[in-house]
């Protein structure tokens, strides 16, 4: 497939700027500059002085052209540019001076429309492909903007045309005049969200055209009546295209097409939001030279088609692929759907490495990053068996430098190797609590320092055993070791790994051991959470949860978790690279208003798990490793997405119990059913080649493993409700008896992707806000929760004040008055849930679950105390790993703005009486957290911290967000 760039940035000085009366003149950034000037001046006066004021204007125009080089045009309208203004103001908290902003437009804009009518469009000309000029044809805009608002409430072509009407100039590109259209639609969607439906027809109108025009070599247009008609046609043609460009695999032109192509649901490319469907063709769909000629439907088929190739009626088997994923009920991974039914089905998701202790297995452990990210793998290498910093090296009679100098090389590794453009190869570094190079391995991700032993791009996590834990919660020490000298503390957990451990630290007082080092626990811990508070890492994850219910424990060790903390597999240097594919059970398209569609529920996770166990057997493997280990235990991981969609459905908070139990309920169906598709598989295939003596074989399931844990921390420390509703005497039995297909079945991924093209908010996450700018590699979207709008609107209260009081209020209803106390319960976003509500659904499902979940945890204003108290809660509760830490202050009043080492720029929001320590521009610059009394010993302290160098949710680079 030919790399792409997903999105062309527009230098500032290339950009075009359409006028009002439809000429357009050059840009310049100086006049957003006086206009935002005097929208401080007049509004705060000379109260906040002239060089702060020119600081925050500097920092604002900076946003702004920014915003407006991710434009999909080079000519971009005077509003469109005051909107970004707004925006930009918005963000930075500036809500007086926005406000002030606003009411400036609409009263100026009041007054033109009095003074003089819009231009007309008859004078106006559109540039052609072939570049000839040729007179606007207006109705054209007119049928296609009808058709787009046909059928979908709530809304009309009016505002969509006469926001049109502003953007156009003579002379546009049809192009630009395509674009202009979904642009209109998209400046609606924040009054209106169903506008996101018909921005999306409309850019499905521009698809169509690219596409049709593509395979017939003529231009061409059809609106979607007349595609519904050409599907079948259309479906024959762009998959013979696509196999003459070596871009398919043959083998699906040999399908029964005609039984393929009368099976599409053409009216489903319909059910599209605008985020969904421009998320699937800036990276999804097939392309040539940037041209795309594959349609939605195509899109789906083609998939389910490659997922199909080797079943014995796979005609059958393909439709009913394609009836899941088409309807959102359930969807594949990125790479799956990349690359399913292509010439390299790299259909994997993700891959563990466990490096060893020689320059041979370190430069294989780079190469073998490099072709496993090549095709779209996250990866997650354990580091720990690398020897640490002072340890002898006996070739050399020298010193080791550590692991930190060859995580360097891994991390610009991921970088150089960036998935063809589709997006930025990931990796996450693991290493473990006792390992001596522990503390330079907490500052890697820290701007300041020695930038040689840092590594910006990648990403860290601390595999934490439990001893470790009890040692904080005891006030004891903890004793550091370089692993050349305790190599069986690598591969040991639980009981055995506590002993083991305190025999070497009995021989390190005894000075048997060359290079140790003894630290406070709490110390330590305090410095863990710190840094995961400043700069997002490393993550937390625990080592013994992960071991002691790992149904696998009999053929290895679980040494790290992946990119994305879900997977837990087994890994060993030289002989297993751990593999897991990756679907996501689209939970709101599972529940009514009355609860869960259990047997629905039952169908659909029965259909995924076959299409999973498809992958292994379909799969492109780049290294061997990676083939011998997934065809031997056929792993797989099967989650879930839309988890607070469902709740909105069911008008269920989630800081409630009742969201607790349903995470219990929905999660102990889904495992139950998924349990038992595997083991029906293995009846019809065969069990996975190392079932004998699993925990599956011994007749342990997940929810029997919790006893596992408990006798392994002796009775203390584990918090975990054990309520069952379903048989799982009669499944334990089947399973026991004809085995398992997948040696591991479920996992819950972050869906970033995914869930936005469903429509649905990501995995198990909270809604980060209702009403918000989300940015990815695709541009920035404006998202308002329609589960929210819908419920205003049932009360009357959805107007164009409740909107602008949304943007007022960062997208929270906790200040509106007006709103109900229900409403304000049912809607609360990320940062006003107590976190110990996502723990405590979190242990539910933790329970039902092979592997791990993806879990991201939100504190309002961060303390110590808090932090602490919170990952300790993670660790009693039971839960095996957590991701990221996402944090803002206690207030946002305080507004600064640094530019870290990288040059972006980094809003940060400081909270009363914290410490902010910034440095000029050409400095690095860091946030630095409050010192934390020593005591209590097991707390660390109730000092609120200054506000972290995060990446923002909504930051287009950051590989969550991807």
């Amino acid at each position: 497939m030919p790399d792409t760039p997903v999105r062309t940035d527009t230098p500032p000085e290339q950009l075009r700027v359409v006028r009002r009366d439809a000429s357009v003149s050059d840009f310049d950034a100086s006049k957003i500059s006086v206009a935002l000037t005097k929208a401080f001046v007049n509004t705060e006066g000379a109260a906040g002085g002239a060089s702060r004021v020119r600081e925050l204007v500097e920092d604002l125009t900076g946003q702004v052209i920014a915003a407006l080089r991710r434009f999909p045009v080079p000519a971009v309208h005077v509003e469109q540019i005051q909107d970004q203004v707004e925006l930009s103001l918005m963000r930075g908290g500036h809500h007086k001076v926005a406000r002030s902003y606003v009411l400036y437009r609409e009263e100026h804009a009041r007054a033109r429309e009095a003074a003089a009518p819009a231009a007309a469009e008859a004078t106006l000309h559109v540039t052609d492909r072939g570049g000839s000029r040729v007179p606007l044809d207006w109705d054209r805009v007119e049928t296609v903007v009808g058709e787009a608002v046909t059928g979908v409430d709530d809304v009309s072509a009016g505002p969509v045309l006469a926001e049109v009407r502003r953007t156009l100039y003579d002379g546009i590109a049809a192009t630009e005049l395509a674009q202009a259209q979904e642009m209109a639609a998209r400046t609606l969607v924040e009054r209106e969200p169903n506008y996101s439906l018909v921005a999306a027809r409309l850019l499905l109108d521009r698809l169509r055209g690219e596409t049709l025009t593509y395979l017939a070599d003529t231009p061409r247009a059809l609106g979607h009546a007349g595609m519904r008609e050409e599907y079948p046609a259309y479906f024959r043609a762009y998959l013979r295209r696509a196999v003459e460009l070596e871009l398919v695999d043959p083998e699906l032109e040999r399908f029964d097409l005609d039984r393929m192509s009368a099976a599409i649901r053409a009216d489903r490319d319909l059910d599209f939001g605008f985020l969904g469907l421009q998320t699937l063709y800036d990276r999804y769909f097939l392309h040539h030279h940037t041209t795309r000629f594959e349609l939605p439907q195509a899109f789906f088929m083609r998939v389910a088609m490659g997922l199909a190739v080797r079943e014995i009626d796979r005609e059958a088997r393909a439709i009913e692929f394609y009836e899941l994923l088409s309807s959102f009920d359930f969807m594949a991974s990125t790479p799956t759907l990349f690359n399913s039914g292509t010439t390299r089905p790299q259909l994997s998701s993700c891959f563990l490495t466990t490096v060893d202790d020689d320059l041979d297995s370190i430069f294989q452990a780079y190469k073998n990053n490099a072709l496993l990210a090549k095709y779209s793998g996250g990866l997650g290498n354990d580091w720990t068996p690398v020897r640490g910093l002072g340890a002898h090296i006996k070739g050399t009679n020298g010193e080791s430098q550590g692991v930190v100098p060859f995580l360097k090389i891994a991390s610009d590794t991921a970088v150089a190797v960036n998935q063809g453009g589709k997006r930025k190869g990931a990796a996450a570094a693991y290493l473990e609590t006792w390992h001596v190079d522990i503390e330079e391995f907490l500052d890697l991700r820290k701007n300041t320092g020695d930038d040689r032993r840092r590594t910006h791009d990648m990403n860290t996590a601390n595999w934490v055993p439990d001893e470790f834990l009890r040692r904080v919660e005891a006030d004891a020490h903890w004793t550091l070791f370089s692993p050349d000298e305790v190599p069986d503390l690598h591969d040991l957990y639980g009981t055995a790994f506590a002993r083991r451990y305190r025999e070497y630290e009995a021989a390190a007082e005894r000075g048997g051991i060359r290079v140790s080092k003894r630290v406070r626990a709490v110390e330590l811990w305090r410095r863990m959470l710190t840094m995961l508070f400043e700069t997002g890492h490393p993550w937390i994850t625990f080592k013994d949860p992960c071991n002691v219910r790992s149904p696998q424990q009999h053929v290895g060790v679980v040494h790290s978790s992946n990119l994305c903390t879900e997977i837990t597999l087994n890994t060993s240097a030289g002989d297993e690279v751990a593999v897991c594919n990756l679907g996501s059970v689209n939970m709101l398209r599972h529940v009514t208003a009355d609860g869960l569609d259990t047997e629905k529920l039952r169908r659909t996770v029965t259909t995924a798990v076959r299409m999973l166990d498809n992958v292994i057997d379909i799969n492109f493997y780049t290294i061997p490793d990676a083939r011998r280990s997934n065809l031997r235990h056929r792993p797989i991981g099967l989650g879930l997405m839309g988890f607070q969609d469902a709740l909105f459905a069911q008008g269920i908070p989630l800081a409630s119990d009742a969201a607790v139990e349903f995470a219990d309920r929905s999660m102990e169906h889904l495992s139950y059913h998924a349990i038992a598709a595997s083991n029906g598989l293995a009846v019809e295939r065969g069990r996975y080649a190392s079932f004998d003596g699993s925990l599956w074989s011994q007749g342990v399931l997940p929810i029997d493993s919790l006893a596992l844990l408990d006798a392994a921390r002796a009775g203390d420390g584990l918090d975990v409700d054990r309520s069952t509703t379903l048989d799982w005497d009669g499944l334990r039995s089947r399973v026991r008896e004809t085995g398992m297909r997948n040696s591991n079945v479920m996992a819950i991924a972050p869906t970033a992707t995914i869930s936005n093209i469903c429509g649905v908010g990501q995995s198990i996450e909270p809604q980060f806000r209702n009403l918000f700018v989300k940015s990815n590699m695709s541009g920035d979207f404006t998202v308002v929760n329609p589960h929210l709008v819908a419920s205003l609107k049932d009360r009357g209260l959805w107007d164009e004040v409740m909107v602008a009081d949304l943007k007022y209020f960062d997208g929270s209803l906790a200040e509106i008055d007006r709103v109900p106390a229900d409403l304000k319960a049912l809607y609360a976003t990320a940062f006003e849930i107590e976190p110990h509500w996502l723990v405590d659904a979190a242990s539910r499902r933790q329970k039902w679950i092979d592997q791990a979940q993806s879990l991201n945890l939100y504190l309002a204003a961060p303390s110590g105390r808090k932090l602490d108290e919170l990952y300790r809660l993670a660790w009693h509760k039971g839960l095996k790993t957590t991701y990221y830490l996402r944090a803002q202050s206690a207030t946002h009043v305080e507004k600064s703005t640094l530019r870290g080492t990288d040059g972006k720029l980094r809003g940060v929001t400081a909270a009363p009486g914290t410490a902010t320590a910034t440095t000029s521009a050409d400095a690095p610059s860091t946030v630095t957290a409050v010192p934390v009394p020593p005591t209590p010993p097991s707390a660390l302290g109730d000092t609120p911290f200054a506000a972290p160098l995060t990446c923002r949710i909504e930051d287009p680079e950051c590989e969550a967000c991807q």
